[in-house]
């Protein structure tokens, strides 16, 4: 069975679905807020233009997932596959924001445990490449066990987890 980077997958709080073109000016309403990129190595994502870019890149990947709020139905933020590697049984987890009113609750963590649970179908290892100055999301992922297993040439630190560091982790 191929991995399928843009599934549907529901939890109690949220719904995963594949990024279409439309949902553009949501998604926007969402990223236009300068506080979500005060830490990401790219900060200008709040202007439409660079988050157009941001966007349409999204959209190419064919790994972009919509992030919607059960209660209402509203879009509170993105995620992403990427870079699936059969021969390393790896694949990345990231491009993550949300809204700021959900942050620090349990909306990101069942995210990233939903995306994982579908990852771990198909590869024995998932990444995290994050920019070494943002600690929201460095303690996100180690919240959920993942570890620091190193850096990429470009300073960004890469963090790693495993079914069975998911496992033991206390979350």
């Amino acid at each position: 069975m191929p991995f399928d980077l843009q599934p549907v997958l529901k939890g109690d709080l949220l719904e995963l679905r594949p990024l279409r073109p439309e949902d553009f000016q949501a998604l926007y309403a969402v990223a236009s807020d300068p506080l979500i990129w005060e830490q990401h190595p790219a900060q200008d994502r709040d202007k439409e233009e660079v988050f157009r870019a941001f966007f349409g890149d999204a959209l190419k990947s064919n790994g972009a997932l919509i992030a919607t709020d059960l209660k209402d139905g509203r879009v509170i933020g993105s995620s992403r596959f990427h870079g699936y590697d059969p021969q390393k049984s790896e694949i990345e987890i990231g491009w993550t924001f949300l809204s700021r009113s959900y942050w620090g609750g349990s909306y990101n963590m069942e995210m990233k445990k939903l995306m994982l649970r579908h990852a771990f179908q198909f590869v024995s290892s998932v990444i995290f490449v994050i920019g070494p100055q943002n600690f929201r999301s460095q303690k996100a992922v180690e919240k959920i066990g993942a570890v620091r297993a190193g850096a990429r040439p470009d300073g960004n630190l890469i963090y790693q987890l495993t079914p069975i560091s998911l496992a033991t982790h206390k979350t």
